[in-house]
């Protein structure tokens, strides 16, 4: 084993991030499993660069991608066995960040090691903890409805990147009053547009929903179902703070009780949204569907993929001129509408929590007497 250099170095320091309203003690998805392949994988989170390799035996590390000899982009590297070397002059990192091997010296610099972080594979996403490490708690990855379950079946969208602050996306996900008018060929309803949503607010929770009754069906569910004549249709649009959206829609036939069983013999689907900030105005954009019907039809997997991608595309159009705007003005709302209400809610969740996380991370300071 190589000696290691007795030289004092900087105590870690938590570094603050530029991402205003930023929560870091939460999962945020990293990428998808598929994603990552053999080589490198890199993305930058919470306005800090990330890499990410796989070891041989297929476990997953993340580091900071900056070598700690002359802060050159791990990712431009390659794996070797179990450590992520680095194309400059070829130290090698294992897994928890420590150097293990320096071309040309036996002795290894204490300094040679870059900050890891705790990293989970679930559902299909890799999931990174970008806070304080003792507080990664993998119970607290967000569960997924109906994941697994008989009669379902689920899809995974190709990743988005939303050239807007993660805010506005949060509040664009608890807004059903935008999709009569930016979706109108696939989610959007014009029998909705009047109808004012309910807004439910629980400890680390909040739901925004309204029903559709006795209304022809929306575009998308045409083509998904068989229905004879008009339908009672729900979205219930569901926020867990910081990055988690779960929009839970049901479509059936109108005229009967809206119980959980005759809600899931009609069509229904959980759309999920995972919002992982880059930086101040940009946020990647990642979503899965799970639903009850077309089980098995890899061709209706492929069509959803499609028409639910352009659906968060059309998204990604609003909220990226919106965030132009802002910064051209440093302005970010003018009016303020009573659908406003659930978004607003869904963003000061947030902030508060942000808040907290600050606090308690700074420093006590006491003033003499």
């Amino acid at each position: 084993m190589a000696a290691r250099l007795d030289i004092p170095r900087p105590a870690f320091r938590e570094g603050d991030s530029s991402v205003e309203h930023v929560v870091r003690n939460a999962w945020y998805v990293l990428g998808w499993t598929a994603e990552i392949g053999t080589g490198p994988f890199a993305r930058r989170i919470l306005d800090e660069p990330v890499v990410a390799f796989r070891r041989h035996d297929g476990r997953l590390a993340a580091l900071l991608d900056r070598c700690a000899h002359r802060l050159v982009p791990l990712s431009l590297g390659s794996v070797v066995g179990d450590t992520l070397q680095c194309g400059y002059h070829g130290l090698r990192y294992d897994g928890t960040g420590v150097c293990v091997h320096v071309p040309g010296q036996a002795n290894i610099p204490d300094a040679a090691r870059v900050r890891s972080f705790p990293v989970e594979e679930r559902y299909g996403a890799a999931w990174i903890w970008m806070g304080d490490p003792g507080q990664a708690d993998p119970r607290r990855i967000p569960a997924i409805e109906r994941y697994g379950a008989p009669g379902w079946t689920v899809i995974w969208g190709a990743p988005q990147y939303h050239r807007s602050h993660y805010l506005n996306i949060v509040e664009n996900l608890q807004d059903p009053a935008h999709t009569t008018y930016v979706h109108p060929a696939t989610i959007g309803n014009p029998a909705s547009s009047d109808i004012p949503p309910v807004i439910e607010e629980t400890e680390g929770h909040i739901v925004t929903y309204r029903w559709t009754l006795d209304a022809e069906p929306p575009p998308i569910d045409r083509k998904n179902g068989n229905f004879s004549g008009l339908t009672d249709r729900c979205q219930y649009y569901h926020f867990f703070p910081p990055c988690t959206s779960r929009v839970d829609v049901v479509t059936m036939q109108a005229g009967q009780e809206h119980t959980e069983a005759n809600m899931d013999r009609g069509l229904r689907a959980f759309s999920y949204k995972f919002l992982t900030p880059e930086n101040d105005t940009a946020t990647h954009f990642f979503w899965l569907h799970v639903r009850n019907f077309g089980v098995g039809d890899k061709e209706l997997d492929e069509r959803l993929r499609r028409e639910m991608g352009r659906t968060f595309e059309e998204d990604n159009v609003i909220v990226s001129a919106m965030q132009r705007e802002q910064d051209a003005t440093g302005l970010r709302q003018l009016a303020w509408l009573r659908i406003d209400a659930g978004p607003t809610r869904a963003r000061r969740m947030i902030e508060k929590m942000a808040a907290v996380e600050s606090a308690a991370a700074s420093p006590a300071t006491t003033t003499a007497s």
